[in-house]
């Protein structure tokens, strides 16, 4: 796992062999990147980080100069090893969250600039978890919500959707916050 940009900018980092992830590649974490410095100023972010794993999204996020991300995720090996990485990075704005991703946005939370998400693919949640964030109080208005997805999967006729990026097999839908 590589940070491409920013303050940690080629700091390679190690993940242990046995967390239950599939982190977002390089080159697609570069596309993504790409097209978020087009449209967005990092610097004044607060963001989040659902179904974090490994915690390469956060780390880049952190590294671009975003004011803040909360980082969740319910298996403790990748909670240790982002706070073992903050640690060893001395980074001390990414708040690391070990609890289910839905128990999460269930509760009540000062709404988030941009989220991510990267669900496991083959988790049937992708479709609420998307109406949930888009049309609910988490995401704040004119934020982007991006999905991380299976290439194959299209969640253009899901409310806010806005566009859709392919690298490979992976794919990320960008929606924005529905007007009340």
């Amino acid at each position: 796992m590589r940070i491409i940009s920013g303050k940690y900018k080629g700091r390679v980092l190690h993940p242990p062999g046995n967390l239950p992830v599939r982190p977002t590649t390089d080159f697609a974490k570069t596309g993504l990147f790409n097209i978020l410095e087009n449209q967005i100023e990092f610097e004044n972010l607060n963001c989040l980080d659902l179904f974090s794993g490994t915690g390469g999204i956060s780390m880049e996020l952190i590294s671009r100069g975003s004011n803040s991300v909360t980082s969740v995720d319910r298996d403790y090996g990748c909670t240790a090893f982002q706070k073992e990485t903050t640690r060893l990075l001395g980074i001390h704005n990414l708040r690391i969250i070990r609890t289910d991703v839905l128990t999460f946005i269930k509760k009540k939370h000062e709404p988030f600039d941009l989220i991510f998400a990267d669900p496991p693919y083959d988790l049937n949640i992708h479709e609420s978890l998307t109406r949930s964030l888009v049309e609910g109080n988490l995401l704040s208005q004119g934020g982007i919500f991006i999905l991380e997805h299976n290439a194959k999967q299209d969640w253009s006729t899901l409310p806010g959707f806005q566009s859709n990026r392919t690298y490979g097999n992976v794919a990320f839908s960008f929606f924005t916050k529905l007007e009340p």
